[in-house]
């Protein structure tokens, strides 16, 4: 067993949840046979500790039709307050667990199933994560200041804040 690499991808992975926690709403594209990607916005309901998002679906919605035929997907995120932006590339998975709704369950999925967890029409969608990409300026007007100054002072490259490619 690789400890490393693993360590690495516990770090990755919180590391990710902390900015997707600053965002929460995803943008999910999947492509559909004829009408090509297909964009809209989804709750994040979790990041766990494997690598994958999990989100409250309609079983009857076009995206569980298109992710039954093309289940690879891309979940982006964007903060513009806070200046991080992910992208996230994965494989998608229907799941109907009760256990899993009921642990996800909050208040302001209520608004979509009347019916709570047990809605027959509830459906989770979990994407695990093959690999992301994330840029991370939340360092404020402050902190891009001083890395400027910085990067003047000892000639290197202005680095306004931290991107990174991850592998899960």
């Amino acid at each position: 067993m690789d400890y490393q690499h693993d360590l690495k991808k516990l770090e990755d992975i919180e590391k990710l949840r902390g900015l997707i926690d600053k965002s929460k709403t995803a943008m999910l594209t999947t492509f559909a046979l004829g009408d090509g990607f297909h964009s809209r916005p989804m709750a994040t309901a979790q990041l766990d500790v494997e690598g994958s998002l999990w989100f409250f679906t309609n079983e009857f919605s076009p995206k569980v039709a298109e992710v039954s035929y093309e289940n690879k997907v891309n979940v982006t995120y964007a903060n513009a307050s806070s200046d991080t932006y992910i992208s996230v590339n994965g494989t998608a998975y229907l799941v109907d667990d009760a256990a899993k709704k009921q642990e996800l369950w909050n208040p302001f999925i209520e608004a979509f199933f009347k019916d709570g967890a047990e809605d027959p029409a509830l459906i989770l969608l979990r994407v695990d994560i093959t690999d992301a990409e994330y840029w991370d300026n939340s360092a404020g007007a402050v902190g891009l200041a001083f890395k400027w100054i910085k990067s003047v002072i000892t000639g290197t490259k202005f680095e306004p804040g931290e991107h990174e490619k991850v592998d899960l």
